[in-house]
């Protein structure tokens, strides 16, 4: 990210209950919302950046803060189910309305989109053509999305780190779709409501090939459920070979085995979605957001 001189603010909302942030970290060292924070400082070196678990009770800004007051909101992936009435999942919507509200550019992956899905109008829904593990395949762009800042530098169809159980059923009004997949008909999309405007995908470009491999460990009996795997031995001999290529992204014979290019093995071209916001953001600022995906 190529930023001016100016200290940028950023909010990660991480929405992963208690017990999931305990899991995830037992798996792979760190939160979704860690992981979040990782990045950001990477592409964006002395910003500063905050966190809030807006489906926690007690979650608050900092004293003083307020949401307009920062440059941007990332939401982060969680196994929170919108179409479920709990006081966790109407604590984030709520909070999610609130970013719209405040005018803040948001960017979300996963449940993030979900999220922001469900607070704008629209709707969530088990996925019915089945779980996407591991990697979103031959995510394929609208035409919409070929023109769209978001994705640019994607090709027109590619595969990404996904991991997900629902997905979006229906945009709010006035949202513009940008890609899909034969499994997952809205993979990224812009939403504008309340005069706020969200960009958002529902894979991961913010996570490594290892956190690909922990959430496939974590998953592995809804895996076998699923049918996508015979035993747990057989997630874990796939989860393997994807930890192994993180620690070597150069392997082509791994790459080969596992289907994947280079949109998925380097890191700044797997980063695409999270880098091109950025900058946008960067070049833009907050009003030049709210008229850019027009």
């Amino acid at each position: 990210m190529t930023t001016n001189d100016r200290e940028w603010r950023f909010l990660v909302a991480e929405s992963e209950t208690p017990e999931a942030r305990r899991k995830r970290r037992e798996s792979v060292g760190r939160s979704s919302g860690e992981t979040y924070l990782g990045i950001l400082r990477e592409l964006s070196p002395g910003a500063a950046c905050d966190r809030i678990q807006p489906a926690d009770a007690d979650a608050a800004l900092s004293p003083g803060a307020t949401l307009a007051g920062y440059d941007a909101v990332f939401l982060t992936g969680s196994p929170l189910h919108l179409y479920e009435e709990t006081p966790e999942t109407r604590r984030t919507v709520a909070f999610m309305r609130a970013v719209f509200a405040s005018g803040t550019p948001a960017f979300g992956s996963c449940a993030g989109l979900q999220v922001a899905t469900v607070a704008a109008g629209g709707s969530v829904r088990p996925n019915v053509r089945g779980r996407e593990a591991a990697f979103g395949r031959r995510i394929t762009l609208t035409e919409a999305g070929c023109e769209h800042p978001l994705l640019a530098g994607r090709p027109a169809a590619y595969d990404a780190p996904s991991i997900h159980t629902d997905e979006v059923e229906a945009l709010p009004p006035g949202a513009t779709l940008l890609a899909g997949n034969r499994v997952t008909a809205v993979q990224a999309a812009e939403i504008r409501f309340d005069g706020g405007v969200f960009w958002g995908v529902q894979y991961h470009p913010e996570i490594g090939l290892d956190e690909v491999a922990g959430a496939l460990r974590r998953q592995a009996d809804g895996m076998v459920e699923a049918g996508l795997a015979r035993s747990r031995d057989d997630v874990e001999a796939y989860a393997q070979q994807v930890d192994d290529l993180h620690r070597e992204p150069d392997r082509r014979d791994l790459a080969w085995r596992l289907g994947l290019d280079e949109q998925v093995t380097v890191e700044r071209l797997r980063q695409t979605e999270l880098r091109n916001f950025a900058e946008s953001l960067a070049r833009l600022g907050r009003a030049g957001m709210q008229v850019v995906g027009r």
